[in-house]
């Protein structure tokens, strides 16, 4: 069957589709539902079992779990390493359950798509009309529709009575179209533009109609972008990627580190499992076990805070992404803009007038060059009237029923002190979309009169006359008015035209021929206004190195002119149909001189988003139609509506507005860029106390031959290991994280995409606070444990568990030293109040507490392979505080002197 468009007449439709006015006959259709299928949307999910195995293969887990495997054999050989296998199966556990639950949610998007379509509908077929299922309806089909019915597949309407369908879940724009059925000219136009043809899932909120169904199931456009949200490759972020290089090259290095401590204590003619002891430990002291749980922690704590913001965080990455964020492609209606219609400049008696809104849409002022008093000028006073009289919208506090334009209307009016309760409609003629005008006749306290509004140029064809300041009627310049209409519609403004005149009290019917002789009233333009905050939020974005980008389904001349009084870059705004067939190569170049695009199909806001991504940049895409769902899903970070956004759009988002607003997305930004100097701190400090307590078994092997006590036993013991980086991540690294966020975050242009965790400054602290942490405790080992070995062999055990224990005390002394400053990556320590954060005050007092257990209770002394040690020995055991403080303190100088 041949493609169906809306380019083409409704013969041309009725034979390409081979069916007729009278709708297909049952065996037809029968047939029809047996080649096309089913019109609904489906597919495959994958099973829970698959998604959950998938979060075992990872580096990371695989080798906390190859470790776990050799501490279970080692503990099955009597080492008594059960705790440490523990320790690493409930940290494997725990973060594939998280990944688990989080990627459960990726399904959402698709089940949302799939309510949007209808369970029931009327077709009609052999000239009758039947109440049947909609996933029987088949191309060739006709339905019937009225007000309040969901259009259940992709139409061509045949026959349309006053029809508007409100597009908003599809296009994102909340004006509903009026529909027409003749063929349209253009190529590649957008579904926003296409107004002879109905879209599956969208409301028919005025009118009747009768359509043939030209596309079902995943052949509708909604069908269509279900397929692109399921082809959409699930997101790594910029901070996931640069862990998994990291854990990467760390992983390669441990296991080589590991490798060559086994042959070399071989080939010291020390034992194998000696050798492998040494090994194991080696790797337990270096992996960071609890780094996956720390980075979680991390991101779910800016989750809450920007819950708080209004920004509710779906996928926890996306914390962290938006602090790396280059640019915002921002939709227009209801995200940089109110999302309703509002009147903001009109003319009446050849004056312009502005209109303000205050805290509620039915609050504000007019003004010339300074605030007016409606009622001291008559002919605006007359032209609001106009605007309440010819309107079947209904006021509430916060808005009103009806449509926008109307509501609007009415609620210039109510501005200006005008009250319908003095009215009485008499006749009606309702607006049409080929004669362009509505007309009413009303009785007023001023006796019988007819009103008209609709399109400048037709209202002014019925005119002979204008009201001038005073009111009172004068000749007509119809070239001074018509140019203020071009005027106001150079500035994006929605303008319509007034009129009136006064009949006798008999004249009781209202026909087209009455509407001649009219009164020119004046004109009302009005816009979907900027967000107060939206301005402001631009301007800080752009202090803040980041780009703003509006992409919406509006027409070019409002979506420039919204741009500009926005502060976004609007010197051209480029459609949708010019992007397609554009090749990858000129819209990558495009993206980078254009901010502003309109009337724009799902596949190009998606498109452009790959095409910014291609060139490096970190995009976060907003969106709040079913048509958004595609490009939330390819960005760097989805934002959706939470207001007014469709369900389709907040599944297949990171990020859900609570307001709508784009001054949310900004604080958000800050808070992203919060968490990612919260993950600096944390793995700056996490890795070098790691990575001493590696080089205390590396010192240990390289020194065995030499020094005797080396050979018998490690400094740390593998349980010893797990406990202190287990202990130091809940207590001392988390706390880390509950710092005040830093002052200027969002004067600082977002951080290099490239941007690698393993940089200079890395290895520069992962060496120098490596050692400075090490070498108190490998020298307090060795002091207090030296005397306990002779000649190679253990001659008091005690001793060398007692030195052990001092080593275990030591370590925990040089981590508070470092820690104490870690607090700020930049700032010395003497810069901020010690007691500013009590929670790094508990956490160091909390674990201070909980090393007295297998120090000072027996019973936990053979599990921890500690034993309680001379008092004497705690001058030596407090000094270890100096080293890593002093050294972090120096490394922070050194830094900022060399900029």
């Amino acid at each position: 069957m041949k493609a169906v468009d809306y380019s083409q007449d409704l013969d041309t439709v009725f034979a390409h589709l081979e069916t007729s006015a009278e709708g297909l006959s049952a065996a037809e259709a029968a047939e029809r539902l047996a080649r096309f299928g089913a019109n609904e949307i489906t597919f495959r999910k994958t099973p829970a079992w698959r998604r959950l195995l998938a979060q075992f293969y990872d580096p990371m887990v695989i080798i906390l779990l190859v470790t776990a495997g050799i501490t279970t054999t080692l503990t099955l050989l009597g080492e008594h390493m059960l705790p440490d296998t523990l320790v690493i199966i409930g940290v494997v556990v725990l973060n594939a359950l998280l990944g688990f639950v989080q990627e459960g949610k990726a399904e959402g998007a698709l089940d949302a798509l799939r309510t949007l379509l209808v369970q029931e509908c009327l077709i009609i077929r052999a000239g009758t009309e039947h109440r049947l299922p909609a996933r029987e309806l088949v191309p060739g089909d006709l339905v019937a529709l009225e007000a309040g019915d969901k259009i259940p597949a992709d139409v061509r309407f045949v026959r349309v009575s006053n029809l508007h369908v409100d597009e908003s879940s599809l296009t994102g724009e909340s004006v509903p179209v009026q529909k027409i059925t003749g063929a349209l000219a253009g190529q590649d136009l957008v579904p926003g533009d296409q107004r002879n043809t109905g879209f599956s899932g969208t409301y028919v909120s005025q009118g009747t109609a009768t359509a043939v169904v030209i596309a079902t199931g995943h052949q509708t456009v909604f069908g269509q972008i279900a397929g692109m949200v399921k082809s959409a490759q699930v997101k790594i972020t910029p901070m996931q990627r640069k862990l998994n290089e990291f854990v990467r090259s760390l992983i390669i290095a441990i296991l080589a580190v590991g490798t060559v401590s086994f042959f070399y204590t071989l080939y010291l003619g020390f034992s194998i499992s000696y050798g492998f002891l040494g090994a194991v430990s080696l790797v337990v002291a270096s992996i960071p076990e609890m780094l996956p749980a720390l980075m979680t922690s991390i991101l779910a704590l800016s989750g809450v805070v920007m819950a708080r913001r209004k920004a509710l965080i779906r996928h926890l990455p996306a914390a962290e992404t938006l602090g790396a964020t280059t640019v915002i492609c921002s939709d227009k209606t209801g995200t940089l803009t109110e999302n309703r219609m509002t009147v903001t400049r009109v003319y009446a008696g050849d004056r312009v007038y502005d209109v303000s809104t205050g805290a509620t849409p039915l609050e504000g002022e007019f003004s010339l060059e300074a605030p007016v008093d409606v009622t001291g000028h008559p002919a605006l006073s007359t032209l609001l009237t106009a605007g309440s009289y010819c309107n079947n919208a209904h006021l509430s506090g916060d808005g009103g029923t009806g449509d926008p334009t109307e509501i609007a209307l009415r609620q210039s009016g109510h501005k200006g002190g005008v009250r319908l309760e003095q009215i009485r409609r008499v006749e009606e003629i309702p607006f049409d979309s080929s004669t362009k005008y509505m007309a009413v006749l009303v009785d007023t306290d001023q006796g019988r009169q007819v009103w008209v509004k609709g399109a400048p140029e037709v209202v002014l064809g019925m005119c002979d006359q204008s009201l001038d300041a005073q009111g009172q009627p004068t000749s007509l310049d119809s070239a001074r008015v018509a140019g203020q209409a071009t005027a106001f519609a150079s500035n994006a403004l929605r303008t319509l035209g007034f009129a009136m005149k006064s009949v006798s009290l008999d004249h009781a019917d209202l026909r087209h021929e009455d509407l001649s002789g009219l009164v020119f009233v004046g004109l009302q333009g009005m816009i979907d206004p900027p967000r107060a905050a939206a301005k402001d939020a631009v301007a800080i974005c752009k202090e803040a190195g980041i780009r703003t980008m509006m992409i919406t389904g509006d027409h070019p001349d409002t979506a420039r002119a919204v741009a500009h009084l926005l502060g976004i870059e609007a010197s051209r705004a480029v459609t949708g149909a010019e992007l397609t067939g554009m090749n990858e190569a000129d819209l990558r170049t495009l993206v980078e001189t254009v901010s502003v695009f309109a009337r724009v199909a799902p596949e190009h806001k998606k498109a452009i988003a790959q095409a910014l991504q291609a060139n490096r940049h970190v995009v976060a895409m907003t969106g709040d139609g079913v048509n958004d769902a595609p490009a939330l899903k390819a960005a760097d970070i989805g934002i959706a509506m939470g207001r007014s956004g469709t369900e389709v759009a907040r599944e297949a988002a990171d990020m859900v507005l609570q307001d709508d607003n784009f001054a949310t997305i900004v604080a958000a930004v800050e808070e992203g860029r919060h968490a990612w100097n919260n993950v600096q701190k944390a793995i700056l400090y996490t890795l070098p106390t790691n990575a001493a307590q590696a080089f205390l078994i590396l010192g240990a092997v390289l020194l065995a031959a030499q020094v005797p006590l080396f050979g018998v036993r490690f400094v740390l013991e593998p349980v010893q290991i797990l406990w202190i980086n287990l202990l130091d991540s809940v207590l001392l690294t988390m706390p880390l994280v509950m710092e005040r966020k830093e002052r200027d975050l969002l004067k600082a242009p977002p951080r290099a995409a490239d941007e690698g965790i393993i940089n200079a400054r890395f290895v520069q602290r992962l060496l120098i606070m490596g050692l400075a942490i090490s070498l108190p405790g490998f020298a307090l080992y060795y002091y207090f444990g030296a005397p306990a070995v002779v000649g190679g062999q253990r001659v008091d055990a005690l001793l060398l568990t007692q030195a052990q224990t001092a080593a275990f005390w030591g370590i925990l002394l040089a981590h508070i030293g470092y820690v104490v400053s870690a607090r700020s990556l930049k700032q010395s320590a003497f810069s901020f109040s010690p007691f500013s954060n009590p929670w790094l005050l508990g956490g160091i007092a909390i674990s201070i507490g909980i090393r007295l257990i297998p120090t000072a209770i027996p019973a936990a002394n053979e599990l921890f392979r500690t034993a309680p040690f001379p008092l004497a020995w705690w001058p030596y055991i407090l000094a270890c505080f100096f080293p890593s403080f002093i050294a972090i303190e120096f490394l922070k100088r050194w830094e900022k002197r060399k900029g």
